[in-house]
């Protein structure tokens, strides 16, 4: 059998999704504990209806941004895999995107303060440079330009 080797943007790419899962189970604990404790019942969680406390509530958005972005990271993963991109610059444009966003979900899940809100912009930022920089290098090995 051959080996495969997995570029470490497609590995970037999986961690990306399991931190949206690592989220949403946190998610989970925390209605169950909820609903249990009898703070809550079941059918309290209404989507996209502010509920709970901030920190339940932060946790949530955290969640939400980290799916709202994880198709425009997984598209970019793809198209780079696709084009043969598997160069240390495309591998580690990937990985700092997801330390970025891991960062951004912990800052915004333990503050909601002004410096917080700043560091969150500021790790969306970085991860927005390194997914222009991504698909600058797609369409150059695509020789779009």
């Amino acid at each position: 059998m051959t080996d495969i080797v997995v570029p470490h943007s497609i590995i970037a790419l999986t961690v990306y999704a399991l931190w949206a899962i690592v989220l949403v189970v946190f998610i989970a604990l925390s209605r169950a504990s909820q609903v249990m404790s009898g703070k809550a019942q079941i059918g309290d969680f209404t989507a996209g209806i502010k509920h709970g406390g901030e920190g339940y509530w932060r946790l949530n958005r955290a969640h939400l941004n980290t799916l709202e972005n994880l198709p425009i990271f997984g598209a970019l993963v793809l198209a780079g895999w696709v084009a043969g991109l598997d160069t240390d610059t495309f591998n580690m444009l990937a990985v700092v995107i997801v330390a970025a966003r891991i960062v951004q979900s912990l800052i915004h899940i333990s503050s909601g303060s002004a410096l917080a809100i700043n560091l969150r912009f500021l790790s969306l930022l970085v991860q927005i440079v390194c997914e222009v920089w991504m698909a600058v290098l797609i369409f150059h090995a695509a020789k779009v330009f």
